[in-house]
């Protein structure tokens, strides 16, 4: 890929929509913070047939559902996809599941059961990133890499703290 095509086909910014999302407790902040750097420091996102980019994405809960508002750098709207969230329901349940497991057994596991909750963990989130792939095939490209951010992201919006 050309550094112009690097340059295009990225996410410059991820806002959150305050009033449809809310804002969480500092943990949940923090988490979420985390979650949007990390995207905005390494991704590839493009639309398909849209020889435009770099984009700006802001995510906001529409009637129950998770609103991808794709902008310019500059705040206008090129497109909107509307992603239900029912499909991501077990794998959030399950990743939340296993992170609380992941944490407990930080301090008091052997370093073999800390490995395997790990891989197991890892494992769900790339479940998961493959949904959130095939729920936005057609809509939106992105890499793998890409997809786990995002939905770190989207599973930070439902964490608890």
């Amino acid at each position: 890929m050309t550094s112009e095509a690097k340059e295009r086909c990225r996410l410059v910014a991820v806002t959150l929509d305050e009033a449809s999302i809310g804002r969480g407790n500092p943990d949940q902040e923090h988490e979420r913070a985390i979650a949007i750097y990390d995207i905005v420091e390494a991704n590839y996102f493009a639309l398909p047939n849209y020889d435009g980019g770099p984009y700006a994405l802001h995510i906001a809960l529409i009637e129950k559902k998770l609103c991808f508002d794709i902008r310019t750098p500059d705040g206008t709207t090129i497109v909107m996809h509307h992603l239900s969230l029912t499909p991501f329901r077990k794998a959030i349940r399950d990743y939340e599941l296993i992170c609380d497991s992941y944490y407990k057994a930080i301090r008091s596991a052997s370093p073999a059961q800390i490995e395997a909750i790990d891989m197991g963990r890892r494992g769900l989130h790339n479940e998961a990133a493959e949904l959130l792939m095939k729920r936005l095939e057609g809509k939106v490209l992105l890499d793998f890499d890409t997809a786990r951010r995002i939905f770190t992201l989207i599973f930070a919006l439902h964490w608890r703290g």
